[in-house]
Formats: structure tokens, sequence, C-alpha cells
């Protein structure tokens, strides 16, 4: 397992919770307005042995109520079923962030009690899907097989999208809308650009502007907010 990152206390990533992250590094999607672009290729430098992490966690559990793990796209670390189950024994809750592109993993874990939350990207309209995730010729199949698994409700979890100018435009939600029918929870998160985005250059949009866009959601989601977005 390559842990390229660890944050001690977040009140942010973990819904609920008092939490540390883990982040994890490889991905097998090149989004342009990715944050942490250090994470995404095999050359990303690993920090931490999961000893190392396993001690932090340990140390710290009177403290923390649960775990982030994220990246990168944590689904494709062979040891990542092991690590969570190390994380329970310490009785800490565990969030995963993922993409949605390994539905087999997700169901494994979910099917095994191994998480309490998860956060799935929705990179876009199914339209744009590719263009948005930095990636030809992906198989829809898997996002589709991933957002159906989570709307059976077996596991709290959220759709998120992180909305950029430059490549999501009012389209995109008038079809995200239809295609995640019924889901309990969807955020839109601005988009911010920093020094560690893999293609810089993008632009945000308005609060006014997010707003008009989770409008054209509400109609078919339970919950739509914006995060990340003083109101």
């Amino acid at each position: 397992m390559k842990i390229c990152g660890f944050q001690k206390t977040t009140l942010l990533d973990f819904p609920g919770h008092v939490a540390a992250t883990v982040f994890l590094g490889t991905c097998n999607f090149r989004c342009p307005f990715c944050h942490n672009s250090q994470l995404l290729g095999s050359d990303a430098a690993s920090l931490f042995t999961e000893n190392q992490i396993l001690t932090l966690l340990s140390k710290r559990k009177n403290i923390l109520e649960g775990v982030c793990i994220t990246g990168g796209e944590p689904t494709l670390s062979l040891d990542l079923e092991s690590f969570i189950k190390k994380v329970k024994d310490l009785q800490l809750s565990v969030k995963l962030d993922t993409n949605g592109y390994q539905p087999s993993v997700l169901k494994s874990l979910g099917h095994k009690g191994l998480l309490d939350y998860v956060a799935m990207d929705i990179k876009s309209s199914p339209e744009n899907y590719s263009m948005t995730a930095g990636c030809s010729n992906l198989n829809l199949d898997y996002i589709q097989e991933s957002i159906d698994y989570l709307k059976q409700g077996n596991i709290p979890y959220e759709f998120r999208t992180t909305v950029v100018k430059g490549l999501h435009t009012e389209d995109d939600f008038e079809k995200i809308g239809p295609w995640i029918q019924g889901a309990s929870n969807y955020f839109l998160q601005s988009y911010v650009e920093s020094d560690q985005v893999l293609s810089p250059g993008f632009g945000s949009y308005s609060k006014e502007e997010l707003l008009a866009f989770a409008r054209l959601v509400e109609p078919y989601v339970g919950c739509v907010q914006l995060r990340g977005v003083d109101y």
C-alpha cells in the first residue's frame, strides 16, 4: 500500500466525525482539475508505512471517531481491505472516497461491513464523462454499477461533483439529475485553483451559478447542497 499523505485531524472530510485522512497513491483517472496531481502516477512517493499510520491512529483513537481514506483512487490498492480491517479493529469508523470505477471492490467492502460512509465522485454527465475524467473510452457501466449499488442504501453515502468552469455547463446538470435519480445526497463543490492542479487555468462558477445548477438536480435527489461555498 502506497501511503502518500496523512492529515491527523479533519472536521470536514468525514461528515459528522472528527477524523484523520489517509491519502493513497495512484489513480486510474487523469481529471485535468485534480488538486492531488502528485498522487496520480505510479512514481508517487510513499511517505508512511502502514504500521506508522496505524500507530498514529492508535495514539489518537481517544480523539478520533473515524478515518477518511482518499487518494488518488483507494480501490486500486490491493491491501485496502486488510488496512480497513485494522482501522476498524481500533474502533474507528471508515469513510471511503472513490471514483466508482472499481465496483467489485466497493461491493466487496460494503458486503463485509467495512465501510461506514462512501463519497463517490460524479465527474460529469455521461456524455462528457471521459473528457472530464481525462481518460478516453471509459466504460460507464462500471460507474453505473457503483451508482446503483450505493443507491440501495445499505451504506450511508453521497455523490458529489467538483464544478469547473471550462468543463461543466448547465446541460451537464440537466443530465446528472435523471442519471442519479433517487439518490439521497448530492453535493456540488466549487473548483479551486492551486499549485497542485494537474492542468491549471480553469475557472470557478459563482455561488449564484452553482445554486442554479443545484436547482436542476433537486427534483431528482433527496438533498442537494453546495459544499465549500459561503451562503
